[in-house]
């Protein structure tokens, strides 16, 4: 039985059907192209989505999609190939970072308004979207909760079809037990208005060859341990290159170098410091080459410190930014913090080329 036919079952529609979804049929269509073969989660995520499609083209009320699941198993890929197959212009693709901090400074400029959340969602909702694609969901902050339940209340009563990606099922959501329980609404809240699904698979598919061809942020190194000789090699800055100032809209950051779309920073520079992910998004405005110097042993770092690195990775991946990172010890080793997102960390960062320099084996005597 082909996908195709598998996705026309769990839709419960004949291969003739006039009202067939697009979906099913570019996700096949996709998969042979790139060599992929369709786990049985990623299958009914498909049906979902494909099934929504059809409500959303007939009018009809639409429900909207959780998608849950271990990094590197398909879920973006589902995401950025609903969003390509959908037929319909009224739609947004966004990285939940990008959005919510766009909410955030939306929200700080319309203050005055007595309802901040709605003169902000006017104006990122511009056009009437009636999709809605969050990629990368997930919650650590109180405050952050919050505002969610909010946004995710308002963007159900504007009618809008929301699909998200998480690594997390809902429950495990701000799993901080001191929060938790506050946060029990939004859970709710999403099992109510949308179906959740978990997409698992037994490989990482940002493991496979030909995840690699066409991406950036893939074709970026990992050098260790940095030593003089693979500096001047790779033409990377001195381990310890002077500090230069740095203008990140209104703030002052620092880095080692900058010249045309190229930026180097320490891993100080940019994770020890108060830097929050709008820096992130600014600087990835004006550079697409980047270096990161002196990665330590995470496990090392104090948790904030281990989040922002978590951050800024989720940036420049999404962004799909040409990456150095420069560490002392091989990458599995210094990537062995506790902060819980750092599972996707290392996926993502697996995909960069290594570049170490062997011990050389001792002299037989």
């Amino acid at each position: 039985m082909t996908v195709l036919s598998l996705i026309r079952r769990l839709l419960g529609t004949s291969p003739s059907s006039p009202q067939d979804s697009p979906i099913p049929a570019f996700f096949q269509n996709k998969a042979e192209q790139q060599g992929y073969t369709l786990s049985a989660g990623q299958t009914r995520a498909i049906a979902a989505m494909a099934r929504e499609t059809q409500h959303l083209l007939n009018g009809e009320p639409t429900r909207s999609l959780y998608l849950h699941g271990p990094v590197g198993r398909g879920k973006s890929w589902l995401l950025d190939g609903f969003f390509q197959a959908l037929p319909i212009s009224a739609k947004q693709r966004v990285h939940f970072h990008d959005f919510f901090a766009a909410l955030h400074r939306g929200m700080f400029q319309h203050r005055a308004h007595d309802d901040a959340l709605a003169v902000t969602l006017d104006e990122l909702l511009a056009g009437c979207p009636r999709v809605l694609c969050f990629d990368e969901f997930h919650v650590h902050d109180i405050g952050d909760a919050m505002l969610i339940s909010r946004l995710f209340k308002a963007l159900f009563q504007r009618g809008v079809l929301v699909l998200v990606t998480s690594n997390y099922a809902p429950e495990g959501l701000l799993p901080n037990p001191l929060y938790h329980q506050r946060f029990k609404p939004v859970i709710d809240l999403i099992a109510a208005r949308m179906d959740v699904l978990e997409v698992s698979a037994p490989e990482d598919f940002r493991r496979l060859p030909q995840a690699h061809t066409e991406q950036r942020f893939s074709s970026g190194l990992y050098v260790w341990p940095g030593s003089v000789a693979q500096r001047a090699a790779l033409g990377l800055p001195d381990a310890d290159c002077p500090a230069l100032p740095l203008a990140v809209g209104n703030r002052q950051l620092q880095c080692r170098r900058h010249e045309a779309r190229s930026i180097a920073f320490t891993f100080n520079d940019l994770c020890e410091q108060l830097t929050a992910v709008m820096d992130y998004l600014l600087l990835c405005q004006d550079f697409d080459h980047w270096i990161i110097d002196g990665l330590p042993h995470l496990a090392d770092c104090p948790i904030a410190v281990q989040q922002r690195f978590i951050n800024l990775i989720d940036v420049l991946y999404d962004r799909d930014k040409h990456l150095i990172l420069i560490g002392d010890h091989p990458l599995e080793q210094a990537l062995s913090g506790k902060a819980i997102d750092l599972a996707r960390t290392a996926s993502r960062l697996g995909q960069l080329q290594g570049y170490s320099t062997q011990p050389a084996p001792d002299p037989v005597s």
